[in-house]
């Protein structure tokens, strides 16, 4: 049994998989409710399916990016149960489950040159975003884009459908619709129930986060890092 742990954006989403088949889910869908409601989602989420802590095998947490806070609380959470059950942590990237969800959903009916695009809002236009194949290949590393009419240019010729989606896809649809090979998908939000088909994965793989130390991909820190040590070397 795996526990997935969804906070990077204002939907607190937890789920339960057995061997990467869903055994139970809940979601809230109310603002900056993580830190008072997260260990009480979890707690009735395990007492509903029949389920302790003792009974899990690991502990899995959206890794992101996202909201800091959010996820910063969601790693405070998975860390707490898995130092107090000796469980291993499995840390899963946000957009790579939000890209599973549309290839489960509509593989079979778009062509096989789609690429998805699962994004998460940044700010003003900018969004983090990641590209996917059908099959789940990456074929572009996540970063933050600000949203223009040049966006993904180098990338819409090599498809027939571009689908983007996600918490913060909205706002891009007046940009991107000058090209009818860009489509959103709505209602694709972060889900501990795509988290969980992953970390089974990783976890048959024992691709483990270091428990000590591991920390959230927050992004936006990491380039400012990368940028400050350009201009130091």
């Amino acid at each position: 049994m795996i526990l997935s742990i969804e906070t990077s954006t204002p939907i607190c989403s937890v789920a339960i998989h057995n061997e990467g088949k869903l055994v139970a889910n809940s979601e809230l869908h109310q603002e900056k409710s993580h830190a008072g409601l997260l260990a009480v989602c979890v707690s009735q989420l395990l007492s509903n399916a029949g389920l302790t802590t003792r009974d899990l095998q690991a502990v899995a947490v959206s890794k992101g990016p996202g909201s800091y806070t959010g996820l910063r609380i969601g790693t405070s959470t998975a860390k707490g149960i898995c130092f107090a059950e000796d469980l291993p942590l499995i840390a899963v990237s946000t957009l790579e489950a939000m890209a599973l969800e549309v290839s489960v959903k509509m593989a079979n009916v778009l062509p096989k040159n789609t690429l998805l695009c699962p994004m998460l809002d940044a700010r003003r236009m900018e969004v983090y975003a990641s590209i996917y194949s059908l099959k789940m290949e990456q074929i572009k590393d996540v970063e933050a884009i600000i949203i223009d009419e040049n966006a993904f240019d180098d990338l819409i010729k090599k498809t027939d459908q571009f689908l983007y989606f996600g918490y913060g896809a909205e706002k891009c649809q007046a940009v991107l619709k000058k090209e009818n090979r860009f489509n959103l998908i709505p209602g694709i939000q972060p889900s501990a129930n795509y988290l969980g088909v992953l970390a089974n994965e990783l976890f048959i793989k024992k691709e483990y986060a270091d428990l000590a130390y591991f920390e959230p991909f927050y992004l936006k820190e990491f380039l400012t890092k990368k940028s400050s040590k350009n201009l130091l070397g």
